[in-house]
């Protein structure tokens, strides 16, 4: 899901790169200025990066409820269903690196191999299956797009590159790093950070969401940006949502390009010192106005 076709390719390349070096982001507001404002944390607090990008509750109630209250909430239906969407584009693709590894370029192995993924993805979750109606279905429609763009991909290449080696062959077929573990303490976010993949030929941050898309979205991708340039004091431009949906028995996926620019990076540092000041002064922000049933807190709320 995170490949690029052609068009997303040109829209990337000739379009969303070239602005992004053209606008200038405000000094104070890159990453590596993590110490000084407005980028400093102002309360001796650390949260993790979801509570300040994620909006679902728009007054911040989760983020007192979780922090200052010491409630537990339990993932719904809906969380349940992303978390082991993730887990599985995970699986698949970290499975391709390590057979290319192991069979270099033996792509009749690698193929033979990757068609045991999805049997041995479904009987680890047999305990969801039954738990969440259409699971099955689902995660092998995810298979089949990932399997067939992966086997051509490898195929591609190697049919233009005849000298190219394992190491290199690994990083054209799946250019990403999965799952890149992070360290944001120095923006005053968790030491243990986890982005969903990071793209390092021009670097750009890239969030896999399964459901419908919201404006609040960005944040997360600007987050991670803006840890990452504390760490590795380089720009960082360029986020990528990849929606991914279900529609009338068949996986869409559309990508939502965009530049990190002020306005969003100054977004995420104020949903940052709002939702520390709540914690830090144990302030409840009362009930929020667009309240939904699903939320994991709502119990707490509806007593």
């Amino acid at each position: 899901m995170y490949f690029l076709n052609e068009d997303e390719r040109k829209k990337l390349l000739k379009g969303f790169l070239p602005k992004s070096r053209e606008q200038a982001v405000a000094e104070e507001l890159r990453g590596w200025n993590w110490h000084q404002p407005p980028l400093e944390p102002v309360y001796e607090v650390s949260l993790p990066l979801y509570q300040v990008a994620g909006k679902y509750c728009s007054s911040g109630r989760d983020v007192y409820l979780n922090r200052v209250e010491k409630r537990k909430s339990e993932a719904n239906d809906a969380m349940q269903l992303g978390s082991l969407f993730h887990e599985f584009i995970v699986y698949i693709l970290v499975r391709t690196k390590k057979l290319i590894y192991q069979y270099e370029l033996n792509t009749e192995l690698v193929f033979q191999e990757l068609k045991k993924v999805l049997p041995e993805f479904l009987e680890r979750k047999a305990f969801f299956q039954e738990k969440i109606p259409g699971l099955k279905d689902k995660i092998e429609q995810l298979y089949n797009y990932e399997y067939y763009r992966i086997t051509s991909r490898i195929q591609e290449i190697l049919s233009r590159q005849p000298y190219i080696g394992e190491d290199s062959l690994v990083a054209q077929v799946v250019p990403l790093v999965l799952e890149q573990k992070l360290d944001g303490s120095l923006l005053g976010l968790s030491s243990n950070l986890s982005s969903d993949a990071f793209v390092f030929s021009e670097p750009m941050i890239i969030d896999l969401k399964f459901g419908a898309p919201q404006n609040f979205h960005r944040l997360t991708t600007t987050g991670y940006a803006l840890v990452m340039e504390s760490i590795y004091e380089y720009p960082v431009n360029i986020g990528c949502i990849v929606y991914g949906q279900f529609k009338n028995g068949r996986l869409y996926i559309q990508k939502d390009f965009h530049i990190i620019n002020d306005e969003l990076r100054q977004w995420f540092i104020e949903e940052r010192d709002e939702k520390m000041r709540i914690v830090y002064d144990e302030i409840d922000p009362g009930i929020a106005d667009n309240c939904y049933e699903t939320c994991p807190f709502y119990t707490f709320c509806h007593r």
